[in-house]
């Protein structure tokens, strides 16, 4: 339980980045700044619902503890939400099921363990869709409630957007860091397939999951996937000195105006900016690859979660069910050609950036729907997470609801450095 803070100070305001400075220097105090996020918690968290565990006690405890201690490393003293799909030693994981109601692991999920070593404090565990699929959960869009916040990082993106936290751990299989950091207007970045460890994270499909992160600006994620990945080359994102945008457009008919108006004022901005601008549509062997993720994600799914589905498959919702039964169905020989498929078509990216450094294409197909359509189409994300491309979002417009409107920069396997850098100079160009 939380209990109400004597007076909201205005740390949570400021983004990652800048709290790190003032922790590193002690200008800030990590207690200081965790009873400033858990009053903001207090104040909004009835209505977003973005979190599914806080424990003041335990959170002031641990703060007074790194204030009192030496500088432990990168995220020292930095507020950090943990979506409920990562085990924690110390707070309960549900994985957005309620099979797991009360399940307490015994111990932390690797990038769990390796935020703790960076000094970074686990302020409570944000709310996910269900095992990180379709049946959202109870959190809203921050900017208009009746609207949803995406899934399945609905809370980490919720409980950011509203200054509740600074940072918080996403995870995506299709589009559950990109889609909701989009509908919630924060950066999301989903690094290259593998770039962070997942030992600890309920598994959903392990050709498709990978662990991201949620925060205000671009070298906020950048911050926080170093101290993750041991990259410390993350840590300095220098702008390019000539740009090369390639602006990618995959089921442009299915686009809302807002995202196709996203798209032409990106191009303005970028080109009035001084990068060199142009049009990069894709290649025929890209054409299946949205469906071909489709059928690997529900074959793996299938299995991933069968002592779910033998024991307790009244407790699946229907949604998740027909993925499962798919997937169960689905001959073996179909879901080894769709994986041929796929790195067939990796083969082929090299040629894809030969005249472009990151590419601009929409996250998703425009603002939030209503809360009661559900969490969102992730069409647009799932081609880039089959291939395990860096994507960050980038948030600088908004939608006719007055919703938050962005675009995803997408860069080469591996090129996650030069993909932040680009995304940062791009993000700036932007918004100012």
């Amino acid at each position: 339980m939380i209990i109400r803070s004597p007076m909201k100070q205005d740390l949570n305001q400021l983004n990652a980045t800048e709290l790190a400075r003032g922790l590193q220097s002690r200008e800030i105090s990590a207690e200081a700044l965790a009873r400033a996020c858990l009053a903001q918690i207090i104040e909004r968290d009835t209505e977003v619902q973005a979190w599914v565990h806080v424990d003041e006690a335990r959170v002031l405890a641990q703060a007074r503890a790194l204030d009192q201690g030496p500088i432990r490393g990168l995220l020292h003293g930095l507020p950090i939400g943990v979506k409920d799909v990562f085990d924690t030693r110390d707070m309960p994981t549900q994985y957005g099921s309620p099979i797991y109601t009360g399940h307490q692991p015994g111990v932390d999920a690797a990038p769990v363990a390796l935020a703790r070593e960076a000094g970074a404090l686990l302020l409570g565990k944000t709310v996910t869709t269900e095992f990180s699929t379709f049946q959202a959960g109870p959190t809203r869009n921050p900017y208009n409630l009746k609207h949803t916040p995406g899934g399945s990082s609905s809370g980490s993106c919720a409980a950011v957007a509203d200054h509740m936290v600074p940072l918080a751990f996403g995870a995506q299989t299709a589009a559950s860091i990109i889609r909701p950091a989009a509908y919630c207007g924060v950066v999301g970045y989903k690094p290259s397939f593998g770039l962070v460890n997942r030992v600890g994270v309920k598994a959903l499909s392990d050709s498709l999951d990978t662990i991201g992160s949620v925060g205000r600006s671009v070298e906020d994620v950048a911050l926080f996937t170093a101290a993750l990945s041991g990259d410390p080359s993350l840590l300095d994102l220098p702008a390019p000195t000539r740009l090369r945008v390639g602006l990618c457009k995959p089921h442009a008919d299915k686009l809302l105006p807002e995202t196709h108006a996203a798209m032409e004022l990106a191009a303005s901005r970028l080109a009035a900016a001084g990068a060199q601008v142009m049009e990069v549509p894709l290649s025929p062997a890209h054409a299946n690859l949205t469906l071909a993720h489709i059928d690997i994600m529900a074959f793996e799914t299938a299995r991933a979660l069968s002592d779910e589905r033998l024991r307790h498959r009244d407790l699946i919702s229907a949604a998740l069910l027909s993925v499962i039964d798919k997937g169960l169905q689905m001959d073996y020989a179909h879901y080894a050609a769709q994986l041929r498929y796929v790195e067939e078509t990796r083969a082929t990216l090299p040629a894809l950036y030969t005249h472009c450094d990151v590419l601009l294409a929409p996250s998703a197909a425009g603002e939030a729907p209503l809360f009661e359509s559900g969490t969102g189409d992730p069409t647009w994300c799932r081609l880039w997470t089959l291939l395990g491309l860096p994507c960050v979002h980038l948030p600088f417009t908004q939608g006719p609801q007055g919703l938050p409107v962005g675009l995803q920069a997408v860069g080469p396997l591996h090129s996650d450095h030069k993909t932040l850098a680009a995304a940062s100079w791009m993000l700036k160009q932007l918004t100012s």
